[in-house]
């Protein structure tokens, strides 16, 4: 398997180089035909995903997971619009950073350039597939695509149409490649030589995993455990729509809010209690917190509740003293993924927004705004909660890197130094 998979390496290296080096119109012209082939095969698409959801709820598939693998024809429909934004786009390839003189006549430009070749790992969601891909198209990198078992024949018809969409316009399909089998991800994880960059999308723990399996770079976020706070100041009825959409909204989702944190002077935690019992949340409370919540129903949280990424419709409910201990408690038990404040004391806000370091912070908005699409990235590979590269939705500019190129008239090292020639070391409009 081994020698197999280096070979489908080495091709995704070979078809990498090709695409990265075709004009930025032939890029776009590919993902104008994506967007076409998915509104194309919309039918062959769903019944891929329906015999998927058949086999995954036949074996026991938790429903968070039978969630996230199912497709839509609302979903396919997102899913083309994101691969149209990004075919709208400029083409970011040899876009230059800035031009630096050297001296007369001795050109410096830093551009961007093509991270190279990504192997992506992702858990149940097939529309994965797609935002990847996409992205990776318009970087000029090329991909493996590793999806989960439960979503083999999802995966498989997407995977198809990059591929066919990259060869109906006379590119490599090379660029894109399905993988399958745990088995594969092991072998291909030894090949720092052929992969550039690793991105797992899934849970805490196989990031931690994969950092720790490969010498290949990995950009992976922890869990998403995501945190509201209301503010003294909070406004009621925002309070509640914003806890409502951002635990209810998608709850699988990594940037559901899992913890509200409630400064003790809000005088309305019962009313959003009753609004987030109503829409079907578990409300896991402190002590302080179950009696603000009066005759709403809750159960005792624990201290695991607090680090605890439910993927569910739990949430767990705390009482904080004023804005610094709500900052320490995100900052305690948080995950650095997105955290947000709902209040109308704008110095409260600011001073939230300016201390809190998570990869995503908002006043006054739901959790759930922490996405690519959301961001007008036209789609994302995943929410890195990082500090190396790129932090929060990565979409295009995630995925790029930078090159040197200089342009000069035979001009050698030897020519500059002391009583030599001088460099001018002049700032150029990029």
């Amino acid at each position: 398997m081994s020698a197999e998979l280096r070979v489908v390496a080495e091709a995704a290296r070979s078809a990498q180089r090709g695409l990265a080096g075709a004009a930025g119109e032939r890029r776009t012209a590919v993902l104008c035909r994506l967007a076409g082939l998915l509104a194309e095969r919309e039918a062959a698409i769903l019944a891929a995903n329906a015999e998927d959801l058949r086999v995954a709820a036949a074996e026991g598939l938790e429903a968070s997971l039978l969630n996230r693998l199912a497709l839509t024809p609302s979903k396919l429909t997102t899913l083309i619009e994101g691969v149209n934004t990004l075919a709208a786009g400029a083409d970011p390839i040899g876009v230059p950073l800035r031009r630096t003189e050297l001296d007369d006549g001795l050109i410096l430009e830093q551009v961007r350039s093509p991270l190279g070749v990504l192997l992506v790992i992702f858990e149940s969601r097939p529309d994965a597939v797609i935002q990847i891909g996409s992205l990776a198209l318009r970087a000029g990198d090329a991909v493996l695509l590793k999806g989960g078992r439960e979503a083999v024949a999802s995966n498989r018809a997407l995977v198809g149409c990059l591929r066919d969409a990259l060869a109906d316009e006379g590119l490599s399909p090379d660029a894109v490649a399905g993988i399958e089998g745990r088995a594969a991800v092991h072998a291909l994880l030894e090949l720092d030589d052929c992969i550039d960059l690793v991105i797992p999308r899934g849970s805490g723990a196989l990031v931690r995993s994969i950092q720790e399996s490969t010498r290949i770079p990995v950009l992976g976020h922890a869990e998403g455990v995501c945190h509201l706070v209301l503010d003294a100041a909070a406004d009621p009825a925002m309070a509640a729509a914003l806890a409502v959409d951002g635990k209810t909204d998608y709850p699988a989702a990594c940037n559901a809010t899992e913890t509200l944190l409630v400064h003790r002077d809000f005088a309305a935690l019962a009313d959003v209690g009753a609004a987030l019992v109503a829409a079907g949340v578990t409300l896991r409370a402190d002590a302080t917190a179950g009696a603000m919540l009066g005759e709403v129903p809750w159960v005792p949280a624990t201290d695991a509740d607090w680090r605890t990424e439910y993927g569910t419709l739990d949430l767990s409910v705390a009482v904080v003293d004023d804005l610094a201990a709500a900052i320490d408690h995100v900052h305690r038990f948080g995950s650095g993924h997105t955290d947000a404040i709902v209040t109308d004391d704008e110095a409260a806000a600011e001073a939230f927004l300016r201390r809190v370091d998570s990869a995503s912070v908002f006043h006054n908005a739901s959790t759930r705004f922490a996405d690519g699409f959301r961001y007008g990235l036209g789609a994302e590979v995943g929410i890195s909660t990082g500090r190396i590269h790129a932090r929060g939705p990565v979409g295009v500019e995630g995925l790029l890197t930078t090159r040197w190129l200089l342009r000069g008239r035979g001009q050698g090292a030897g020519e500059y130094g002391p009583g030599k020639r001088s460099f001018t070391h002049r700032a150029l409009k990029a």
